[in-house]
């Protein structure tokens, strides 16, 4: 289980070599000994990120572990570096929940948004963008549409078995029939040769006739379906789609900037109308108390005024309020309508494709089996003349002999073409238990693709609640409430009022920051394809804090790895001491 990493030219370290141990692993070390660019090394090696030392050529960092060994090579290439090799992660969507989730160091994009109060909406549902989810619904229909046609196939042989089933058996009787008739004529002819032709002939002449009447069935079935789907899609009409894609995207921002602009009013009007009802305006300003009604210094802008006229303010807001929760409900409203206008261009252009690639297989099959019957016709009217020929050197008194050899082999013939019949009729019908449940599959994946990104939208907000919980169990923070709105607006409440990110201190925005990208974390199921969860920059947090968030996040993953200085201390790690370490500091020329 233990990881051997090796590191050449990898940001601030010429060379290193350690091993990481499952569990926790902390580089221990002052400033500028390479404790950083150790954790940019484990990076490279898991394929997202390319930090070749300044000045170097070539870089290497090799990465073996009990299953494999990945080595990734740095080249320069002019101001460019290329990476060569393979890295841990192959895919583009777990180096990108990786970079999001795991590798929480100072440049981690959740953190920064969350020390910056940027927007998290982006961030935290970019692994989703790589999905293709649209594509793969479209795909899962397709492949369903063709399991439904195979099951009705199936339902409708399991429906013909019992005829099916009694023709074999009827035919079997009239055979045996036939063949004891046979058996009881004694007459005996000269011409047996031309009396076994006839039969031949007569008996090909029944078969041809057979697959004449078949194919002109088939022949009308294919025209008729042929003129039916000519007919659909001739009225069949693609809605026009516009740009709707850019509109759609307009209206939610602008519904997503309505939302915001609602909840930041939202705040305020609660904050001041608790202040007003509680009558605690002396918590923010001066009162002046006199028989005709308080005076008020406004603590907003300072002038003097009476507490009606901050009322009147506060309904005047409240109004406001409301104008922009009508506004949000007609842009959701509009959202919902362009995203259904948006489903029906795309299904009446899939049905469009459907009938054009069904016309073009029924044009196919209609040519095939008209050239088909018309050489049936051809045969037949050869076999009539043939029948002709030979029957007239046929003594009367064989004649009967001669039917009877014809209705055996006609016979035969139809028998053997029902026992293949009835034997791909089972075998079709064998398939219905398995094609039904391969039908609920693909509509329950269908379901959960189309859930997918409510449902990890609502997974990352309960891990943040249930992460948020265990955070107040072990920190002494100075906020009592933290939660992510549905677009993922941050939310922190202090003393019981709403308040911004900027009042809460440096540490505790770490931490927040730390808690979304753990969300995220937990959400994407990260730690089942990333098994190494990397921490940096917790200089911000006490010593205590530390020692707590390292306990916290160290069952997370098989492998955490963290920067801390000699004086962190308070939990037990596998050391990593850069002292061995080439690194570029080492190198500095001395100041004079």
């Amino acid at each position: 289980m233990t990881w051997q990493l090796t590191v050449e030219n990898i940001a601030g370290i010429r060379t290193a070599d350690e091993a990481i141990e499952p569990g926790v692993n902390a580089v221990r070390a002052s400033n500028w000994q390479g404790k950083s660019s150790f954790l940019r090394g484990i990076k490279t090696a898991l394929g997202t990120e390319t930090p070749l030392t300044e000045g170097a050529d070539h870089g290497l960092v090799e990465l073996d572990t009990d299953d494999d060994t990945f080595e990734v090579r740095l080249e320069r290439d002019g101001t460019a570096v290329r990476r060569r090799g393979n890295p841990y992660l192959s895919s583009e969507y777990d180096r990108i929940c990786a970079d999001l989730f795991a590798f929480l160091d100072e440049n981690n994009a959740v953190r920064k948004a969350v020390r910056d109060d940027e927007p998290l909406e982006p961030l935290l549902t970019k692994p989703l963008d790589f999905e293709d989810i649209d594509s793969q619904i479209a795909d899962l229909q397709s492949e369903r549409e063709q399991v439904e046609r195979e099951l009705e196939r199936a339902d409708d042989a399991a429906e013909r078995l019992p005829k099916l089933q009694e023709r074999v058996t009827d035919l079997e009787a009239d055979l045996e029939e036939l063949r004891t008739e046979r058996a009881s004529l004694d007459a005996e002819t000269s011409d047996t040769d031309t009396r076994a032709e006839l039969s031949d002939l007569r008996a090909e002449r029944e078969r041809v006739q057979r697959r004449i009447d078949r194919l002109e069935q088939t022949v009308e079935r294919v025209e008729d379906r042929l003129a039916e789907n000519r007919t659909e899609l001739s009225e069949h009409t693609v809605p026009d789609a516009g740009d709707i894609e850019s509109e759609l995207a307009r209206v939610r921002d602008r519904l997503h900037a309505l939302e915001r602009d609602r909840e930041l009013l939202q705040g305020v009007f609660e904050a001041n109308k608790r202040v007003l009802d509680a009558d605690r305006t002396e918590l923010l300003t001066d009162v002046s108390r006199d028989l005709l009604g308080d005076s008020v210094e406004c603590w907003v802008c300072g002038t003097e005024t009476e507490r009606d006229e901050i009322t009147d303010k506060l309904d005047a807001l409240d109004a406001r309020i409301t104008e922009l929760r009508q506004e949000e409900s007609e842009y959701q409203t509009r959202v919902e309508e362009l995203e259904t206008r948006r489903d029906e261009v795309r299904t009446a252009r899939r049905r469009e494709t459907d009938l054009t690639d069904r016309i073009g297989e029924l044009e196919a099959s209609l040519a095939e089996k008209t050239d088909d019957l018309a050489g049936a016709r051809d045969r037949l009217a050869d076999l009539e003349a043939r029948i002709d020929d030979v029957a007239d050197s046929v003594e009367t008194e064989t004649d009967r002999l001669t039917d009877i050899e014809s209705d055996i082999k006609y016979t035969e013939a139809e028998l053997e073409d029902a026992r293949e019949e009835l034997a791909d009729a089972e075998s079709r019908a064998e398939q219905r238990q398995m094609l039904s449940e391969e039908y609920d599959d693909l509509t329950d994946e269908i379901a959960a693709l189309r859930n997918r990104k409510d449902e990890v939208k609502r997974e990352l907000r309960e891990s943040f609640s249930a992460a948020l919980g265990e955070l107040f169990e072990r920190f002494d923070t100075g906020f009592e409430m933290a939660r992510l709105t549905s677009t993922f607006d941050l939310v922190v409440a202090r003393d019981g009022r709403e308040t911004t990110l900027d009042a809460l201190s440096e540490g505790e925005r770490e931490l927040l920051g730390f808690v979304v990208a753990l969300a995220g974390h937990e959400a994407y199921d990260v730690g089942e394809r990333v098994p190494v969860l990397l921490l940096d920059g917790l200089g911000s947090l006490a010593s205590d804090n530390i020692a707590t968030f390292v306990e916290y996040t160290a069952g997370r993953v098989t492998y955490l790895v963290l920067t801390a200085y000699p004086e962190h201390d308070g939990f037990e790690a596998n050391e990593l001491s850069p002292s061995d370490w080439d690194v570029v500091s080492h190198r500095a020329e001395p100041k004079a």
